[in-house]
């Protein structure tokens, strides 16, 4: 249960932070969401390799001995399950980051009300998941909170919707990916996303960034709202099944939620609040059996 409650922590703390990232978004709304997107892969590109060169050579060793050793097929697989969550990952992130800033703070978070839904019934459907009797009904608790908020435009739900399918399935991949080191995938993702998105660089550069103030938000982007909450949120999925992390992720939208009101001053009404109460409660009976055993070890 130790191990368990480890991984239990690092999934709380990866959506937790990703709840605040509407923040440095916000502060970037001058620059169009591509520019925002290039940036934040190139510089992310640059401190993970820096990362694992400095401190994570021994596992990067130890995954490229892995994969010489593997067969031509399982090599093949590997293959294009990372071009698979790299463009599945890369396409996630421009949504998000082009809904915060042109559709609505709403869209955004909703989008993460949605993605557990898919990532659970995904996991059940595809990596064959259980999911037991009180699981369905948190996910019947989530549907009826979700039913509650899709009273917005069909503009931000259809952005919702894609911005949920795009994450969800990219955290159905990694959770098929058990046997290379989690930071060392997130690298190879990054670069891939990077050569992917250099020829729209090219095509569309306008002019290189001098600002202190842009880079100060890049490099925030790129460390403490990508690459530590991706890490966490892999280093997870060894542990946990996807469908928990799937429901853990509704605490991204509880938190984005209250920046939104707390922070940016949105309008909040009661319909809303009670429909996010029913998702924070959705979360803790999704989990009921493990946050009981955790608490029943700690007695102990």
């Amino acid at each position: 249960m130790k191990s368990k409650s480890r991984y239990l922590l690092a999934a709380f703390l990866s959506v937790a932070i990703w709840g605040f990232f509407s923040i440095p978004l916000r502060n970037l709304k001058a620059f169009p969401s591509e520019e925002i997107l290039y940036y934040r892969i190139f510089t992310s590109l640059i401190v993970i390799w820096i990362a694992i060169l400095l401190f994570r050579r021994k596992y990067l060793k130890q995954d490229i001995q892995y994969f010489k050793a593997a067969l031509p097929k399982e090599k093949k697989i590997i293959i294009w399950q990372i071009i698979g969550a790299t463009v599945l990952l890369t396409l996630n992130w421009y949504t998000f980051i082009y809904a915060v800033n042109n559709v609505s703070l709403k869209s955004a978070a909703f989008a993460y009300m949605v993605c557990p839904l898919i990532t659970a019934f995904g996991g059940f459907l595809i990596l064959k998941e259980e999911l037991s009797k009180i699981k369905l009904l948190s996910l019947a608790v989530a549907l009826l909170s979700i039913v509650m908020l899709a009273t917005g435009s069909f503009k931000e739900v259809l952005w919702s919707v894609i911005i949920a399918a795009l994450y969800a399935f990219y955290l159905i991949i990694q959770r098929k990916m058990q046997h290379l080191d989690k930071l060392n995938v997130l690298a190879l993702q990054i670069t891939l996303a990077v050569v992917i998105m250099l020829p729209f660089y090219i095509a569309h550069h306008a002019g290189f960034p001098t600002g202190m103030w842009f880079w100060g938000h890049i490099v925030a982007i790129a460390v403490v709202f990508t690459i530590i909450p991706l890490f966490l949120s892999l280093y997870a999925l060894i542990g946990i099944p996807s469908s928990t992390l799937g429901i853990i992720i509704y605490v991204n939208p509880i938190i984005a939620f209250a920046v939104a009101v707390l922070y940016f001053n949105e309008h909040i009404s009661a319909n809303q609040l009670l429909a996010y109460l029913l998702l924070l409660f959705a979360v803790f009976l999704f989990n009921w059996n493990l946050i009981k055993d955790i608490f029943t070890l700690k007695r102990k």
